[in-house]
Parts: C-alpha cells; structure tokens; sequence
C-alpha cells in the first residue's frame, strides 16, 4: 500500500509540475477543465447522487468553468470579476465554512449548491496566477499537511474535530503551522519578489496571512472529512491508486487557493 501511494504521488507531482510549468496557459487551462470536471463527479458522489445524475453534475461542473473561461481568459487576480469571485469563496472558506462545521451539515441537502463554490473558484486561481506563483502557494499546502500528518503521527493526544475527523489533532494542527511559518520564512528568503516587500515590519502582517492560510487548509480537508463522513465513505473517490479520489488530494488547496489569490491582489495588484 506504501508503494502504491508512494509511486502515484511521484507519477502525479511529476506530471503537474510539467503541466505548470511546461504548457501554455490556454492548454493548462483545458487541463484544469478536466479536473473540474472529475472533481465535480465525485462532489456529486458524495452528495449521494445516482451513478448519472453525478456524471452530469461533474460535466456541468466542467462546463461552468470553461463558461467561466470564455468569458474571462486570460484571468488575471487583478480583474474585477474574477475578484468577485475570489471574494465569495473566500468569504465562504472563512465564514461560511466554520459555522457549517460547528452547526454540522444535517442531511446535506446544501452540498450540491456547495458543490460550486469549492471547486470553481479553486479551478479559477489556478488559471489566475503563474506557473511559479502556484506551486508556491501549492507547496505550502503540503508541506502543511505533510507536517500535520507526520505530528500527529508522533506525538498528537487531543482530537481537533472527533465528530468529524478521529485522525487530526490539535498538535497535528500546530505543526502544520509551524511547518507552514518556516516555509514562509525560506520563500521569503530566497524568492526575490517576495524578499524584495517582506521586510522590517512587513513580516508581521506576511507571517499572519500565512498563519490564516494554514487554518484555512485545515478548514478544507475538515469540510471534505466531514463531506465523506455524511456520505459513509472512507475515500472520494477511486481514480488515484492508494490516494483514493481527487477531492482527496486537493481538498485543502480549494480552501487555500481563492483566499491566496485575493491576498496577492491585496499585496501586489497586477
């Protein structure tokens, strides 16, 4: 099983580092449909959807975004709309979210119209900034989540959310914090775009925007814990071998990615 995991994870980092960096942004964009799409799919399996009724949610799903496409290619974190949009899931992840948690999602019947606002904006941000800029924004996701596991693993005693999620735990939690802070800090260091605005008391409100970042990670994969839970499954889906579904893999960068683009916007607007 170790295998498995381990080899799919190196076949997918390897694969979506060429497509980001590689190709073009109209052809990553199309990719990006793709997986809108098969992200979509199993949102609606979850929503305990029938086998085609899910398939159409995922392809209206795939067809939302490229609408989204068409009318706003090349997307930029600086226009108007796509602000908007931004502004909504972001509003969403940091409000929204919480409170849904924190009530529980009932007999989920609002996590089809969910369904939109945390795979959409997410797809859209990942048009919006560049090759370099995503994977920086991607690679404090896992370094926060890999941080967490292997904390928790060690040394976590206090559940974070147990009616959600037996796994996480409060110490997983910090350590995905201070793993998240001390990326931050290297980025800062050696990225020069970053170095050159992160300086003198710029590093307090930086350092806060990547605290938020990190618990808004947490917030994603707690949403889709507590998705999966409602739905009696242990995975979303099947498609990635030993990893499960793709809401597995990028449940807490949909969280993560629209609120990052809004606070690039804020910091350096294009």
């Amino acid at each position: 099983m170790f295998v498995t995991r381990l080899l799919t994870a190196v076949v997918l980092l390897g694969a979506f580092l060429a497509a980001t960096l590689l190709l073009e942004r109209a052809a990553f964009a199309a990719l990006v449909v793709l997986l809108a799409g098969l992200a979509g799919h199993e949102w609606g399996r979850l929503c305990r959807m029938p086998g085609r009724v899910a398939l159409a949610y995922g392809m209206g799903m795939a067809m939302a975004f490229t609408l989204l496409l068409w009318l706003l290619f090349p997307v930029s974190v600086s226009m108007p709309a796509a602000g908007a949009i931004f502004t909504v899931a972001s509003v969403f992840w940091l409000v929204g979210v919480p409170v849904w948690l924190y009530r529980g999602l009932g007999n989920g019947r609002l996590l089809p119209v969910a369904g939109p606002v945390v795979v959409l904006p997410a797809a859209l941000a990942m048009v919006a900034l560049s090759g370099p800029q995503l994977l920086l924004v991607l690679a404090l996701v896992w370094i926060a989540d890999t941080v967490a596991y292997l904390t928790g693993r060690a040394i976590g005693r206090r559940k974070l959310a147990p009616s959600i999620s037996a796994g996480k735990t409060w110490e997983g939690a910090a350590g995905a914090l201070v793993g998240a802070l001390a990326y931050a800090i290297v980025c800062a260091m050696l990225v020069p775009q970053l170095s050159q605005m992160v300086r003198g008391v710029a590093w307090l409100p930086y350092l806060g925007a990547v605290a938020l970042l990190c618990a808004v990670s947490v917030l994603g994969d707690l949403l889709e814990s507590a998705v999966k839970r409602q739905a009696s499954v242990k995975d979303s889906g099947t498609l990635l071998p030993g990893h499960g579904g793709v809401l597995d893999r990028i449940d807490s960068a949909t969280a993560v990615l629209p609120v990052a683009v809004l606070m690039l916007n804020w910091i350096a607007p294009t």
